[in-house]
């Protein structure tokens, strides 16, 4: 039966210490039409081979000087990732212990010396054909992978267009406060590294942190708008935004939308208790939500918005200084002093929506 082109393009390794027979079975499979053949006499020069070379197929003898095949197999096993070692033990040793041994070293197929030529290429020709459909699968598999990992970025991306698209919706309701969606999340970030969290969670406040204010889509243009001090009943109004916030983001699957709901509710709650919505203190408040409450209240302060003159950057500066451990959780704001050069850098860098 002829062998397919596919199968005679597979890498063969002989191993055997008697030199005519790395010749004989050379021969052989030249003469079926293989061409990547190799061959040693010294079983120490195994591992370095399937190393280097990757073949489909290893042909081992068991009894050899220096290194028997059971050694041989075990260097292989560390060397092969694939989850199948590809080795076709040739022995005199044709004892049922000797066969059970070889099998559980690793061995794939057994034939006993003297070798019968058409019993040697039918078991080549069976171990190559699960050699190689074991490859294509762990091909088909790689490949898999690779799509869902990009179905996954895809995903991630949609999710995070989502969210800047509904940070800048709140953002126009109330045009005064520039881009102050976009700082809040550098803000947020930098905050996040200076307190020691990991890179990952720092990306997640980034991308989470500008939805803060969602919420007031959902207050009327008469309050949100209103250039003057509100009154009790319309700042009663005004703090719905908070919980509006988070049922616009309810129920959503990813740990996007999860945090940026926390962090929709929770950014007003106080350290002292004095906040709302849900009069949360200290280490009650969810760590997204402490973070984001000093980066809202530093940038707030030095805006201009349609009740008030921007203050001075150290006004804002000073805020969250006399609020430590009042109004804001004091391992936040000492993380704002220790990040106070590049949150001022970010706060001079980020000026309108178009950054």
């Amino acid at each position: 039966m002829p062998l397919g082109a596919g199968m005679l393009e597979a890498a063969i390794l002989i191993v055997d210490d008697q030199p005519q027979n790395v010749e004989l079975l050379t021969e052989m499979l030249r003469n079926e039409g293989f061409t990547r053949i190799l061959g040693t006499t010294d079983p120490t020069q195994a591992a370095p081979l399937f190393s280097e070379h990757h073949p489909d197929l290893v042909l081992l003898d068991l009894k050899m000087p220096h290194m028997d095949g059971f050694e041989v197999m075990d260097r292989l096993r560390q060397t092969e990732h694939e989850g199948f070692l590809p080795v076709l033990v040739l022995t005199g040793e044709d004892d049922h212990g000797t066969r059970l041994r070889a099998f559980a070293s690793g061995a794939r197929d057994f034939i006993a010396k003297p070798f019968d030529k058409a019993e040697v290429m039918a078991r080549i020709r069976s171990l190559l054909e699960v050699r190689l459909l074991q490859r294509e699968l762990n091909n088909q598999n790689a490949m898999l992978e690779t799509k869902v990992r990009d179905r996954t970025r895809e995903l991630e991306d949609s999710r995070l267009d989502v969210l800047c698209r509904l940070a800048d919706a709140a953002e126009w309701r109330d045009s005064e406060t520039g881009a102050h969606t976009a700082r809040i999340g550098r803000y947020c970030r930098r905050l996040g590294l200076s307190l020691g969290l990991d890179e990952r969670t720092c990306d997640l406040l980034l991308h989470t942190t500008p939805l803060h204010d969602v919420g007031k889509i959902g207050i009327p243009d008469r309050i949100l708008l209103k250039p003057g001090p509100l009154t009790p009943e319309e700042w009663e109004v005004m703090k719905t935004h908070s919980r509006i916030g988070a049922e616009i983001l309810a129920g959503g699957a990813s740990e996007l939308i999860r945090t940026a709901q926390t962090i929709a509710l929770t950014h007003h709650e106080r350290w002292d208790g004095s906040g709302y919505p849900g009069g949360l203190r200290a280490e009650g408040i969810p760590l997204t939500g402490r973070i984001c409450a000093v980066a809202d209240v530093f940038d707030a302060v030095a805006s201009r918005r349609c009740y008030k003159p921007a203050m001075p950057v150290e006004y804002a500066i000073d805020a969250i200084r006399r609020g430590s451990g009042v109004l804001f959780d004091p391992a936040v704001a000492a993380a704002f002093d220790r990040a106070l050069p590049d949150l001022t850098d970010i706060r001079q860098g980020v000026t309108t929506r178009a950054v």
